[in-house]
């Protein structure tokens, strides 16, 4: 299990960094290949190292309640959707500190109070009234019929306590006209998948998914874009909607609820044929799984998945009063069985890496429902929304998307919908979207204790979105694969369930067949292809989207030599020592070589290592084998200081040092700015193929530049074995990397 809390450290107050988390699909510590250590700074958050020196609490009012009374959940009384939020004057406050401190001179007085309060119980207590609007404290006080508490200061900014609902949405007023008419349309991918499936051919796909038994077909939407498309055997995609000039229709293709069209229209007023035909995908409710997510495109894949988030919400949450009415209405005549519903409210899920792109996605959000009311919207802007730039220009794009802003990883935010109103952080068993970071994630679930988990709030999770898979792969992938495990299972307690309103496919525990998976990623990794095999289990399909590769080699701006060098592996286990194997017989010769020829500036060899636990192996190699003796070296990783990291740039920038550690994880969260490189060794080759450019165009042409280097003395050398495939081909092409793979004549293969 990989640790749950956080370290910060470093410059601005954190520095970025910590271990992904165990290994690729595997548990830290083993002796294997990984994408971390066990420990962490900063915006790796996986590390053992806190804030204040303090293991950090993060579960909320109903984990700890679920911990401390186990099954003795307290009855509570659903609170009306339509309660106004009530401010104290300064008079009712003043009163309140009269009243408490009379009930600290009489202690008894507190004792009748609150035994009064428990005979009482089953009457409603009001909201908790916001008295300071501090953004690092908030101040609560929960006020009941004939007594006040003390206000409480909250440490945690996502913390709720509020009462939990039920399943049934409450009263929220009657439909309008208009969505009763969305209701009745029997084309409706949402009726067809969720609402009236054909009961045979759903039992037929399930077991088609059961037993993998997928129908795989190959497509190009334009060029260079393909799509794969896998199926059950004995059902069929909903077609892509196309007009007469072959193009998707878009939004006209889509069954939107009618308060959604013209929002839609406006925030998605032109669609490409890319967005339009993955808008058609995620209607029709199949897989998806997108692996060339940029910051260019970023804005259009978040509006067409923020819209059919709201839409599955808004028929689900409209489906459900209309049927509330029909049972009020036709109370004591024939019984209706009216199965609406799961087992809790929550219905979409979605796996964010940092505040800030939670920001962006609730933005999104409320532009599109354009809500009359937002509750909680000034604790939401305090708490998540930071304005002002951190990083200038020279940073690249796709760091400054992913960073600038609120970059903390850990938080977790509920947000319900009523006809009128949005309301913020509401507790997650009465939310209809949860938006959370894996680690927050994690941390809401509970202790590692099963008994004491509670992820009740996921069993009826229809759509989960994980965005920017990739960055989310230098976190911790374990949380990811954790939270996954525990969708769609079924609920240790009822929470106010009405079984008599549950679908029946529910019921039978095949909730995850019929879930829609959304995958959002810059680069397609062994990670991903796990997650659709293994969760991806839709019985509508799932669909992926690729497209050809360049190679990042072609597009350096200089010209030097690159040279790669393919190496025999077994099996993915027996990679990492394959791999050191031949570093150490064939490199390291090199090196010393090079060495002894160098300049008085030094070899400036930059050796760049994508897995931590392969740095520390070539660090601990470096330090004691006789055959480094005479080389210098510095490192730098994911956990190396601030201070020590300057040294070590210095160091090698001057030619003190010759070689230069570097993992591929440092590079992420920090992006430095190295001089000195005038070769660069790959003793992996990075997922990122951005990392590749930067550090060959980059690096080498600023050595280069400066006069530091001659183009013929430089030069990039890269190891890759048959199980880097995916890493090789954005690197050198989708026409090069099968000659490269399987060619009998060498092993070594010079481009220039």
């Amino acid at each position: 299990m990989a640790p749950l809390s956080r370290g910060r450290g470093g410059s601005r107050g954190r520095s970025r960094g910590g271990p992904r988390g165990g290994l690729r699909g595997g548990s830290q510590g083993a002796a294997a290949r990984g994408r971390g250590g066990s420990r962490g700074r900063g915006r790796g958050r996986g590390g053992f190292a806190v804030r204040g020196g303090n293991k950090p609490t993060f579960e909320s009012t109903r984990v700890e309640e679920h911990v401390e009374h186990g099954s003795h959940g307290s009855e509570k009384s659903e609170e009306d959707d339509q309660d106004e939020p009530v401010h104290k004057t300064s008079e009712d406050i003043s009163s309140d500190d009269e009243d408490r401190t009379t009930s600290f001179a009489k202690p008894y007085n507190i004792l009748l109070q609150s035994l009064n309060t428990n005979v009482q119980r089953g009457q409603p207590q009001r909201k908790k009234r916001k008295i300071d609007g501090n953004a690092n404290e908030y101040m609560a006080s929960v006020v009941t019929d004939d007594s006040v508490t003390e206000p409480q200061a909250h440490g945690d900014l996502d913390e709720v306590e509020e009462p939990e609902e039920g399943s049934d949405l409450g009263s929220e007023g009657p439909l309008v006209a208009e969505d009763v008419e969305d209701d009745d349309d029997v084309d409706d991918p949402f009726e067809k998948h969720f609402t009236k499936p054909d009961e045979s051919r759903l039992s037929q796909c399930i077991q088609d998914s059961k037993a993998q038994r997928w129908i795989i077909g190959d497509g190009v939407i334009e060029s260079p874009w393909h799509r794969k498309v896998k199926q059950t055997s004995t059902s069929t995609l909903y077609p892509v909607v196309q007009d007469g000039t072959g193009r998707a229709k878009g939004l006209l293709g889509i069954k939107l609820k009618h308060k959604l069209r013209a929002p839609a229209e406006k925030v998605l007023a032109a669609m490409d044929t890319l967005t339009s035909t993955l808008a058609s995908s995620l209607s029709n409710y199949q897989d998806l799984l997108f692996c060339e997510r940029t910051a260019g495109n970023a804005k259009d894949l978040r509006k067409v998945t923020c819209l059919h988030a709201l839409n599955h919400v808004f028929k689900t949450r409209d489906r459900v009063i209309k049927n509330n009415a029909r049972l009020a209405k036709e109370q004591g005549e024939e019984e209706l069985e009216l199965r609406d519903q799961g087992f809790t409210r929550p219905k979409v899920l979605m796996l964010l890496p940092t505040r800030q792109s939670c920001v962006r996605m609730v933005d999104t959000i409320v532009s599109l429902c354009e809500p009359e009311q937002q509750e909680n919207r000034k604790r939401f802007q305090d708490a998540y929304v930071q304005n002002e730039d951190q990083f200038s220009e020279d940073k690249p794009e796709d760091f400054r998307e992913l960073f600038d802003g609120n970059d903390d990883d850990m938080f977790r935010l509920g947000l319900k919908f009523t006809r009128k109103t949005v309301k913020y952080f509401s507790q997650f068993y009465n939310s209809d979207i949860i938006f959370a970071s894996p680690l927050g994630l994690r941390m809401a679930i509970g202790a590692e204790d099963a008994k004491k988990q509670d992820h009740d709030f996921l069993s009826s999770i229809e759509i989960v979105v994980i965005d920017q898979a990739d960055t989310l792969l230098m976190q911790n992938w374990e949380h990811v694969e954790y939270i996954l495990e525990h969708l769609n299972l079924q609920p240790k307690e009822a929470h106010g369930c009405d079984f008599s309103r549950v679908r029946t496919w529910y019921l039978d525990d095949h909730a995850k067949y019929l879930r829609q998976t959304i995958v959002y990623s810059a680069f397609l990794t062994p990670e991903l292809k796990k997650i659709s095999h293994r969760n991806m289990l839709n019985v509508s399909g799932s669909v992926e989207y690729t497209k050809d590769c360049a190679g990042a080699m072609l597009d350096l701006g200089v010209q030097f030599k690159q040279t790669f060098s393919r190496f025999d592996s077994s099996s993915p286990a027996a990679d990492p020592d394959a791999r050191f194997r031949y570093f150490t017989t064939t490199i390291v010769p090199s090196l010393t070589k090079y060495s002894k020829a160098a300049s008085a500036g030094g070899q400036g060899a930059l050796i760049f290592i994508p897995s931590y636990l392969d740095f520390v192996r070539v660090r601990n190699y470096m330090s004691t084998s006789s055959a480094m003796q005479n080389i210098s070296f510095a490192s730098i990783s994911e956990y190396t200081s601030v201070r020590d990291v300057a040294r070590a740039r210095s160091h090698f920038s001057s030619g003190r040092h010759s070689v230069l550690l570097y993992t591929e994880r440092a590079h992420h969260f920090r992006r430095y700015h190295l001089r000195g490189v005038k070769k660069v060794v790959f003793y992996g080759l990075p997922d990122n193929p951005i990392f590749y450019k930067e550090l060959v165009g980059g690096y080498l042409g600023v050595s280069n530049g400066e006069g530091q280097l001659d183009p013929s003395e430089a030069s990039a050398r890269s190891l890759f074995s048959k199980w880097d495939r995916l890493k090789l081909e954005r690197i050198v092409g989708t026409t090069r990397w099968e000659e490269m793979m399987n060619t009998r004549g060498g092993d070594t293969f010079d481009f220039i």
